[in-house]
């Protein structure tokens, strides 16, 4: 095996500014995650928001980072400048958490929810490009995968931090928002001292002028990635429905948030080895093991009869975003042109974002109208079906 792909040989490889991007990631996830574990309890318990309100505000908010995903990266191969765009969305990011303790009304919530995801989907896709830009082509899966690792640490630290601090300054939900600023102004400082705009040799060259047409010549390849993607999401619904179920079998409602913190943990233990084993073994077989990670949770959850059984899948869940997030993000560098890796990612995220609406969406249909083994059962399908299409058509690098 060669030196450059052990997992230690390729930290030691990577580019500051990977570890740069990596670290930002890192702190504003603790940030977003310490005010989004307490943001539904601010609203109905604080502002007297209803339930209705509460799952309209997070729609609006995932629709914004969707769309705005595509404007931003065509935006970056536009002017070649993709770390002040990048800058530009963790800023705003940062700006909006005082709003969020300032809040004294619904609108306010919903503005500050709004303009921050507005920040993450200027930030993504030219975020994205970026780390391809700065990292040899052999080391992509471990970049993405450190990004996606730490990432995800956040996602867990964040609401521990929010559990220990509301017990620290006594249910002080607006002190304990307060707090979040910090993590949030530490990311904008780890993006602006550590990771550095690509030099011009390794950048994009410049255009004059930008027009969508220019989109259709992006390789079949990258179309065929974006299929699978979608075909992928598909088969994956939002985490909100692990935890129904870890409800709906018997799980204490405080103890719901644990199944966050599992999938996480194991998200964050396996996604840098991940993105290490797709640069040495491809990224074919690393999808196929995600999918089938996927599968199996999607049986557990159908049979589950009890919290642990629900515990294992959340587990499983994880592994499987560990293998296959950050592994497509690499094909995705990999089958565009680099002058238009930027609009390539914020294609990828719009569809896979309208996919992962229309699974949600299916699987809510499905419990409702049948069980919720009904719905996962469909879910192992879908993803038998992804499997099936990439081992039959599929040449992932």
């Amino acid at each position: 095996m060669p030196d450059s792909a052990s997992p230690r040989s390729s930290l030691r490889a990577l580019p500051l500014g990977v570890w740069g991007l990596a670290l930002t990631s890192l702190f504003m996830d603790i940030s977003s995650e310490m005010i989004h574990s307490l943001l539904p309890l601010f609203l109905s318990g604080v502002l007297g928001a209803s339930m209705a309100t509460i799952g309209l505000i997070e729609g609006l908010a995932e629709a914004t980072v969707a769309f705005t995903k595509v404007f931003s990266g065509a935006l970056s191969d536009f002017l070649r400048r993709r770390k002040a765009i990048v800058v530009a969305g963790y800023a705003l990011s940062a700006f909006t958490k005082p709003l969020f303790p300032l809040a004294a009304s619904v609108s306010s919530v919903v503005a500050a929810r709004l303009l921050d995801r507005f920040g993450k989907g200027i930030r993504e896709a030219p975020r994205d490009a970026l780390i391809a830009d700065v990292t040899p082509d052999e080391l992509r899966g471990a970049a993405y995968g450190l990004r996606q690792a730490l990432d995800s640490v956040g996602a867990f630290v964040g609401p521990l931090l929010a559990f220990a601090l509301m017990a620290w300054f006594a249910g002080d939900i607006r002190l304990v928002f307060w707090m979040a600023a910090l993590p949030a102004i530490l990311s904008v400082l780890a993006l602006v001292r550590l990771v550095p705009e690509p030099p011009r040799a390794a950048a994009p060259a410049a255009r004059e002028t930008f027009s969508w047409r220019q989109v259709l010549s992006l390789p079949r390849t990258y179309w065929a990635i974006v299929g699978l993607g979608v075909l992928f999401t598909l088969a994956r619904y939002s985490e909100a429905f692990l935890l129904l179920r870890a409800h709906d079998v018997g799980l204490a409602t405080a103890a719901v948030p644990l199944v966050m913190i599992a999938m996480n943990v194991a998200y964050a233990a396996l996604a840098y080895p991940a993105g290490v084993a797709a640069d040495r073994l491809g990224s074919r077989r690393l999808l196929l093991a995600g999918i089938a990670a996927l599968i199996l949770a999607d049986l557990l959850l159908a049979a589950a009869n009890g919290p642990a059984t629900v515990f294992l899948a959340a587990i499983l869940w994880g592994a499987h975003l560990a293998a296959t997030q950050g592994i497509f993000a690499k094909m995705i560098a990999h089958a565009s042109q680099a002058e238009l890796r930027g609009t390539a990612f914020g294609l990828f995220h719009l569809f896979s974002g309208l996919a992962l609406l229309a699974a949600s969406s299916l699987a809510g249909w499905l419990w409702s109208a049948w069980s919720a083994q009904a719905a996962f059962l469909a879910a192992a399908l879908l993803a038998a079906i992804a499997a099936a299409v990439l081992t039959r058509y599929g040449k992932a690098p």
